[in-house]
């Protein structure tokens, strides 16, 4: 059994059996792909395919279950790698951090300060998405760790560490009825509301308050960043729901943020990375000044 026939076949499997194009990613012509697999159901002493005439129509549950091997192996192989570099003492190199348009313009910044400071030749690459896509990121091996709100706490497969919880505030602009006076979720439930899609910062949450008191939210627009939801209150589209912590980090004459923390449970905001993932040192350093960020104490006081 070699190496190479498994990855032939997981390659396989995440092109839909297509082995034209299976070939072409291994820079191999399709014979060689089909002849490889032959060689490894004979060495198996089973189908990994079922088949009509010549053309694969569906993995068999081996199949599948080999596959689930190879990522392990290949795990293992990174994880080996790693180490090696880790043994060179080597400090250059890539993090990848896959994470949400408001973690990385709000909470991210200030930690690769120093993380560039103490690592110049360490490239940084963000790759944003909704918490699903991050988890869908890790899994893959596309990236290191994630920073994110929702999903990653749960997700199977993930090792993921609390690094802050944060509140949310309601936006409004100058004169909007709900700056002054009581705020309740039955007089915030008479307005058109502006917050985040669902799976974006604590989207969930917010829809779960309302409707435990048997209230109907009224959202009249949603966006998965905060800047965007700012521009539409501005434009009269509604009151806005959002991330207390973006808006602490900005100022505007225009606007008024009310705090929500007495009406919606915090949300936590957690680093993620595949179980069993070995972190290079300067990655393992970077998750450490996440979490002290979140911990400290001027940073926790411009989101409460």
């Amino acid at each position: 059994m070699k190496l190479l026939q498994l990855r032939l076949l997981k390659t396989l499997l995440s092109n839909g059996m297509n082995v034209s194009r299976a070939a072409a990613q291994h820079y191999v012509v399709q014979s060689a792909v089909s002849r490889q697999l032959s060689l490894l159901e004979e060495e198996l002493g089973m189908p990994l395919f079922e088949r009509k005439g010549k053309r694969l129509v569906e993995p068999t549950p081996i199949c599948r279950a080999l596959v689930k091997e190879v990522d392990a192996i290949e795990q293992a192989l990174e994880n080996i790698r790693a180490t090696a570099d880790d043994f060179r003492m080597e400090t250059s190199g890539d993090v990848r951090i896959a994470t949400t348009h408001t973690q990385a313009k709000y909470f991210l910044p200030e930690a690769l300060i120093e993380f560039r400071q103490r690592y110049p030749g360490v490239a940084i690459h963000l790759l944003q998405g909704s918490p699903s896509q991050l988890v869908d990121m890790l899994l893959a091996g596309k990236a290191d760790i994630a920073v994110c709100t929702e999903e990653i706490g749960r997700a199977p497969g993930l090792v993921s560490e609390k690094c802050y919880d944060w509140n949310h505030g309601l936006v409004l602009p100058v004169g909007h009825d709900l700056t002054e006076g009581e705020l309740t979720l039955a007089r915030i439930a008479q307005h058109p509301i502006l917050t985040y899609v669902f799976g974006f910062a604590g989207r969930s949450k917010i829809h779960d308050s309302f409707r435990e008191q048997g209230l109907n939210l009224n959202v009249s627009f949603a966006a998965t960043d905060t800047d965007v939801i700012l521009t539409y209150v501005r434009l009269g589209f509604g009151a806005g729901i959002i991330a207390k912590m973006a808006y602490s980090h900005i100022h505007h004459d225009d606007l008024v943020l009310r705090d929500l923390s007495h009406l919606l449970p915090h949300s936590t905001t957690r680093i993620a990375w595949v179980k069993n993932k070995y972190l290079k040192h300067y990655i393992e350093e970077l998750v450490v000044l996440l979490r002290e960020q979140g911990e400290s104490e001027e940073w926790y006081a411009g989101i409460v």
